[in-house]
């Protein structure tokens, strides 16, 4: 299987990329999108952690901006560098002379030949971007890939607005421009989200492992929904990298898929970027409408607690 990773590099995008390290999914390279923060900011998140966490995989820069809003991060929660921590913080690294655009790079991985029962698959985690423009540039090549899983999108209440989620109104021309372009959609929306969650006992077993980096991390983005009067945080990103881990993990996590129709809110009204699912006209997406909370929630903090096991 050949997967390629499109992100925009926070705290819980890196805890994804550890849960495929974690489970030996074999990734093909990495693209890099402004979201979380500035795209320049982005690509020090992404070069920082690989000098950390050694993934080994081709780094390549996207879109600085989205396809025709305005560039909006989520800063004003996030903090500057896009993840928050309660002390050690990932180095700061520029890319190197050189390196590729992601466009080019999709391109030159989406037209190798694949082995035998080997599949095209992206894990989009942040605005699609990136995505969108390489199915306008390559629609020929575009057509190989036979999965897109994404986590993005409301079927309920926003997050960065009253009706949207973030990842959506980051770039919602994207989405809409990949769901009229029939692309293959699979969404982890907010809502499935908002069922996985971890709390402080678990940055304290965190603690124990010995790697305060990846304690600290994580107890930042905890600390986003304790200032907040809550006493857990949603475990996002993670949730759909278990979507592109092997059968017999996405059947403990309890991963069910329902085809569904999506429409995406353009106009320019309180309701931009909404994403609305329906699950009785003819679907041209599919979305996660099931998960086990405890098993999805285990197999979240364990790649944390073996990463830290290897450090």
């Amino acid at each position: 299987m050949g997967i390629w990773v499109d992100t925009d590099y926070g705290f819980d995008d890196l805890w994804a990329l550890l849960l495929l390290k974690h489970h030996r999914v074999p990734v093909d390279g990495l693209s890099l999108v402004a979201g979380n923060s500035t795209l320049e900011q982005v690509c020090k998140n992404a070069f920082g952690a690989e000098s950390i966490f050694k993934f080994g995989w081709e780094i390549s820069v996207g879109a600085e901006k989205p396809l025709k809003r305005q560039p909006e991060t989520a800063e004003q929660i996030l903090g500057k560098t896009g993840i928050k921590s309660r002390g050690e913080t990932l180095p700061q690294i520029t890319p190197p002379t050189g390196t590729l655009g992601a466009i080019e790079s999709l391109y030159h991985w989406a037209n190798r030949e694949l082995a035998e029962g080997e599949v095209h698959e992206i894990l989009a985690l942040g605005p699609l971007t990136n995505i969108a423009i390489f199915y306008k540039t390559h629609p020929e090549l575009a057509r190989k890939i036979k999965k897109i899983t994404w986590m993005g999108g409301s079927n309920g209440r926003g997050n960065h607005s009253q009706y949207a989620e973030f990842n959506a109104l980051a770039d919602p021309e994207a989405l809409a421009s990949l769901v009229e372009n029939k692309a293959p959609l699979r969404i982890v929306d907010l809502e499935i989200c908002r069922k996985v969650s971890y709390q402080e006992i678990d940055i304290e077993t965190l603690k124990l492992k010995g790697n305060k980096l990846l304690a600290d991390l994580a107890g930042g983005y905890l600390d986003i929904a304790l200032i907040r009067g809550g006493n857990a945080m949603s475990i996002y990103d993670p949730l759909a990298a278990l979507d592109m881990c092997a059968e017999t993990t996405r059947k403990k996590a309890g991963i069910e898929i329902t085809a569904v129709k999506l429409d995406v809110i353009l106009e320019n009204t309180a309701e931009y970027g909404r994403t609305i699912f329906d699950f009785h006209d003819i679907p041209n997406v599919e979305l996660m409408t099931s998960i086990d909370i405890k098993e999805a929630r285990e197999l979240c903090i364990a790649a944390l607690v073996k990463e830290m096991k290897d450090e």
